[in-house]
């Protein structure tokens, strides 16, 4: 794919400034990313009509300033304050700093450079801004990235957001209403809503976070991977659903749970690991909708899910017997048991001995799952088409990492899967995995 020219890096501010709030003390979910990287996901659109081609750049500004009125601290800043030589704590100062907007070409680079080959592209992860970039550089650097992206027939529109800042859900949230600002509403369906989510936890406000967690320094070379989507279909989800139900004697499992046990299965039969080895699935659980005593709001805005581990001897998926009914029936129970309780107490267990994940240690002989199908990913028609396909950006992948998307298709789901090469060369040759992609 041909190389890419910036054009220009300009900042966007929010209109209505100076907000009602100041500042916004973070959670214990929010400061335990400080160590990771920003969110990056991308969309690639049709190309405007020639009519509307001169004025985009600047129509997306303007109404990204819009949104940003509703979506404040995404134009703020990090911040710091120390206690004492020993502790530090983050927040967010809501300064309407700006956000960056970044319009690039790359008129050589068509549809078909990034849809067509085998593996993703390494040339993708230059249409997304603030690459490499981690979550506490956002002290000085912006929270929100966007980079526009004229290809020879399309546009690809990439977006980086501090992952302190917001999670998965509250990303999508700020894209959908930009987009439906972007089309010209005045207001939008789900308004952000900024506070404390978890009813008690104001009493450790702020969080203090020991200096010694703080390692700014970069980590070891992360190894190699390769990325490729993987498509599943409607039919093949309700057979692979169908099947991991029978298997286990219920009918509690779900279409994800079953795709994601399908792939967990291949890799660790594909990586020939020790059967008495352990493997682990890191799975993140939305905790919006458990909250039902805090009755936090769908459209609470920061970090609203903690990691679930399923853990399991390699072979234990593998067994014939148990089939792919065992892996998914796991993963089904590890969410289903976690109640608000159980969510309640692992707060408060961090809050006293917090420890902070870095993509090195998540990656330990692991899988994990980052975004969710039910996200909004196709709705957002920024006024001049449907989007065509969507991307993940570089940011805290490693190998075993799985991105999950809607599918293009209605009830169908998509993963971009990031392996390493002799991983997935195995798996292409696996004909009990290819059995279930399209």
């Amino acid at each position: 794919m041909a190389g890419i020219l910036l054009l220009c890096t300009s900042t966007v501010s929010a209109r209505a400034f100076p907000g009602s709030i100041q500042k916004l003390e973070l959670s214990s979910s929010d400061v335990s990313l400080i160590l990771l990287q920003y969110i990056q996901m991308g969309i690639l659109f049709p190309n405007p009509e020639p009519s509307q081609v001169e004025n985009l750049i600047q129509h997306l500004k303007t109404s990204l300033s819009r949104t940003l009125d509703f979506f404040f601290p995404l134009a703020g800043r990090l911040a710091t304050a120390q206690q004492d030589d020993t502790t530090i704590c983050y927040f967010i100062d809501c300064n309407n700093a700006a956000a960056h907007f970044v319009h690039a070409v790359a008129e050589s680079a068509t549809v078909s450079d990034i849809l067509e080959p085998f593996y993703v592209p390494p040339s993708v992860h230059s249409f997304f801004p603030l690459n490499g970039c981690k979550n506490y550089e956002g002290v000085s650097k912006p929270l929100l990235a966007v980079q526009v992206t004229e290809l020879a027939d399309r546009v690809f529109i990439g977006f980086a957001v501090n992952h302190v800042v917001a999670d998965g859900t509250a990303f999508w949230n700020f894209i959908n209403s930009w987009s439906e600002i972007s089309r010209g509403s005045d207001q939008i369906s789900e308004p952000p809503l900024f506070e404390h989510w978890f009813r008690g936890a104001e009493s450790y406000c702020p969080i203090s976070l020991p200096l010694a967690l703080i390692k700014t320094d970069d980590e070891s070379t992360p190894p190699q991977f390769r990325e490729r989507i993987l498509h599943f279909g409607k039919e093949t989800i309700g057979r692979l659903r169908a099947k991991a139900n029978a298997e286990a004697g219920t009918d509690r499992i779900s279409s994800l749970q079953s795709i994601l046990a399908h792939v967990w299965r291949s890799v660790i039969r594909n990586k020939q690991l020790d059967p008495s080895q352990e493997t682990t699935f890191r799975l993140p659980i939305e905790v919006r909708s458990r909250m039902l005593q805090s009755k936090l709001p769908k459209g609470y805005f920061g970090n609203a899910f903690l990691i679930r581990k399923v853990n399991s001897q390699v072979r234990e998926p593998l067994d014939e017997q148990q089939g792919l009914g065992y892996a998914a029936l796991q993963m089904n129970k590890a969410i289903a048991c976690y109640t608000e309780d159980n969510i309640r107490n692992d707060i408060e267990s961090w809050i006293k001995s917090p420890n902070l994940g870095t993509v090195s240690e998540l990656s330990k002989n692991a899988l994990g799952v980052g975004n969710s199908p039910r996200f909004n990913v196709y709705g957002n028609d920024f006024g001049w088409g449907r989007p065509i396909a969507v991307r993940s950006g570089l940011g805290n992948k490693f190998d075993g990492k799985i991105i999950v998307f809607p599918g293009a298709k209605e009830c169908n789901i998509d993963l971009q899967i990031c392996l390493n090469p002799d991983v997935m060369h195995a798996m292409e040759n696996d004909p009990e995995f290819l059995a279930a992609c399209s």
